[in-house]
């Protein structure tokens, strides 16, 4: 298992890990409590109130993960969305292409980010993850473990067991149709009538499928069936 290493303060988690590799060429872990730069998707401000959520990186060497980018982009969803259901005994669902949702909130938003280092090709996986916070002001689609469970955690606990978890399941081998099924099932909104926002003009649509290459797939009632990347449709809800 690659070291997991705790900070009390940093500015950003998938950013310092990369510190961390130094005599840890097979990767490292870091996470804290207090991020003060933490980033989402495409250069999204991820913020959050110190010492009530969790910010943990992962660095993978690229020549341990055996699976396309996008692949494995869903299959880390897939595991933290299994990791947080056994938790909190709720269920738990992922929002195109790797948000949590739990009742219809954003409680954990992930963002995989491949960066050399020292010449070699790593991946950083960042997952920041709403604990116990309770008040997010006008940020009305988030929500904490708490907030959405009514049940308190550990932060520490919950860092170390996301951890074990991830360092021994990214090592194991796995079926790209599986993750890509269990992906689909588990995908929030998925066969249901959505509110969607494509340039600017809204119209209701229904999420079909996720496929390998990292598109969601929408049928949409003005349009018809038409797949998106990242960014080029918002879904509301």
């Amino acid at each position: 298992m690659v070291p997991l290493i705790y900070r009390n303060q940093t500015p950003s988690t998938s950013d310092s890990v990369l510190e961390c590799l130094d005599g840890h060429a097979e990767g490292a872990a870091l996470y804290t409590f207090h991020q003060t730069r933490g980033r989402g998707q495409y250069g999204n401000v991820w913020e959050t109130d110190p010492g009530q959520n969790l910010a943990f990186s992962l660095a993978l060497p690229e020549n341990q993960v055996k699976i396309s980018g996008s692949l494995f982009n869903f299959h880390t969803a897939l595991l933290v969305r299994d990791f947080l259901a056994n938790l909190t005994e709720n269920n738990v669902l992922v929002k195109w292409p790797n948000d949590l949702i739990i009742h219809r909130k954003k409680v954990c938003g992930i963002l995989l980010e491949k960066v050399p280092y020292k010449g070699n090709p790593y991946y950083i996986v960042g997952i920041g993850l709403n604990v116990q916070q309770q008040n997010f002001g006008t940020i009305a689609k988030a929500g904490s473990l708490l907030t959405q469970t009514g049940k308190y955690f550990d932060l520490h606990d919950i860092a170390t067991r996301l951890h074990k978890l991830l360092s021994s399941q990214f090592d194991a081998d796995v079926h790209e149709d599986r993750i890509l099924d269990g992906y689909n099932r588990s995908l929030f909104g998925r066969g249901c009538v959505s509110v969607f926002i494509k340039n600017g003009i809204r119209q209701n649509g229904i999420i079909r499928n996720a496929d390998r290459e990292g598109y969601v797939w929408i049928d949409l009632e003005q349009e018809g069936l038409q797949r998106f990347f990242h960014k080029e449709i918002t879904m509301l809800y």
